[in-house]
């Protein structure tokens, strides 16, 4: 594998015995640092949370968010942070990035929006009382490459160290912000054509670094790259085997080693995320990659839904092509959806369709425990399940939000509605959840 490297920056430690996920600044249960929170897994250690509430219930503010984003809420003490798109004047005749498939031109017929001017935006909110502490333009211009009709230019979520919070737009770049909302630096990753459907992958801090995973249209120019997260100086970058992905990578931090893993349609790869030598890799999910990898103990589980449903479970450690070895511990091919990740909670893989319909599998066996855990309101998903306290919430596209309780027995516990469809993944902490709708930010909280 080919790789340039700029420089170093510090080490940060990962595997074997117990293993966590996240940034090395995100052991603060009480803050949700980024895309999953503290654990990158959606995973909140907070109790005594509401688990029904609606416009009149259990809400302790609201506060309208200008523009399409479908990025999570990222919270760290006083602050919140969201990202947006403002779309503006239609620009005629600007051509976008052209995409080649099956040999030949090819334009995805749900792609929209890329001969308008947009400005990508990145927004502090006060978690007292939800006002817009500041609202900063990262970028304005015309876009590279068009967007799904159903995403947004601003659909990957922001991560914060607390001293910092950095915002990624694709092709526009990086962007750091002080909490006060002073623009620090701002780096490119380069050109990145996604197929016209709009970048997903979300920064990921690991040490002194953030890193992106780049992926792009049939893999020419794919990259993992890392930059210093005081400076924005590029600290390496390697070149991927691996066509389009729109997911996140996931930091596992253990007593032997450190690993970012990837996945792709072609590969899974781990890397050594403090200079981004390969670790191992493994024959990938031949599908989208739009999921982010989860962690069991020692093994990640890695999901995709679209053109086939896959899970594999893979045991970390490796090194090496570890296709076709016992390090793959077992693999299941129902169940999953295109979009939303899936979840791994208390010892059990809960797996979601694109109608919400659930299967429960053990996670040390990949066994089925249940199928065909049914919400009782149909709808789609694209927000992601997240778990507290023993449950977990399903947030749907028509704007119910269903608790689920974890365990070996599907049961309903509650099904809230806010009136506004949901496409964000929900965020914990402080005792709140917040929900980010299509256009309100809403802080719910338990009120006596």
């Amino acid at each position: 594998m080919k790789s340039t490297r700029t420089g170093l920056a510090c080490t940060i430690a990962l595997l074997v015995t117990v293993l966590s996920v996240g940034s090395t600044h995100a052991n603060d249960e009480n803050n949700w640092p980024g895309l999953g929170g503290p654990s990158g897994n959606r995973i909140s250690t907070e109790t005594d949370l509401p688990i029904e509430w609606g416009p009149e219930k259990n809400v302790a503010w609201k506060t309208p968010i200008p523009g399409r984003g479908y990025s999570s809420p990222v919270i760290w003490g006083d602050r919140i942070f969201v990202t947006t798109a403002i779309k503006g004047d239609e620009v005629p005749g600007h051509e976008v990035a052209q995409h080649i498939l099956g040999g030949g031109p090819w334009v995805h017929p749900d792609s929209v929006d890329g001969t308008f001017v947009h400005q990508y935006r990145v927004v502090a909110l006060d978690v007292n009382g939800g006002d817009i502490l500041w609202d900063e333009l990262a970028h304005e211009g015309l876009p590279y490459d068009d967007r799904h009709k159903n995403s947004s230019y601003a659909a990957p979520t922001t991560a914060t160290d607390g001293e910092f919070v950095y915002a990624y737009f694709g092709t526009p770049g990086l962007f750091a912000y002080d909490f006060d909302g002073n623009l620090q630096w701002s780096a490119k990753i380069g050109n990145v054509p996604t197929l016209g459907m709009g970048v997903g992958s979300s920064p990921v801090l690991a040490g002194d670094l953030v890193i992106i995973q780049a992926d792009e249209d049939a893999g020419d120019n794919s990259a993992l790259v890392a930059f210093d997260k005081r400076t924005g100086e590029e600290a390496w970058r390697v070149a991927r085997p691996t066509s389009v992905t729109w997911t996140t990578p996931t930091l596992v931090q253990g007593d032997d080693r450190n690993e970012l893993v990837t996945i792709a349609n072609e590969w899974l790869i781990s890397y050594d995320p403090a200079t981004g030598e390969e670790l191992w890799r493994m024959q990938g999910l031949e599908a989208n990659a739009i999921h982010r990898p989860l962690l069991h103990d020692d093994t990640v589980i890695a999901t995709a839904g679209y053109p086939q449903k896959v899970t594999k479970a893979v045991r970390l450690g490796g090194s090496g092509d570890l296709t076709d070895t016992d390090y793959l511990e077992w693999s299941y091919n129902k169940g999953t959806a295109y979009i939303p990740s899936n979840l791994v909670y208390d010892g059990y893989v809960y797996l979601l369709n694109d109608q919400g319909v659930l299967t429960c599998l053990d996670a040390e066996t990949g066994k089925i425990v249940y199928e065909g855990g049914r919400m009782p309101v149909s709808q789609r998903f694209s927000a992601s399940p997240v778990a507290f306290d023993g449950k977990f919430m399903m947030s749907g596209m028509d704007g119910e939000v269903f608790v689920v309780q974890a365990g070996p027995n599907f049961e309903i516990l509650a099904t809230n509605s806010l009136g506004e469809g949901i496409w964000a993944t929900p965020s914990i902490a402080n005792g709140r959840i917040y929900i980010r709708t299509l256009d309100h930010l809403w802080a719910i909280e338990k009120m006596d």
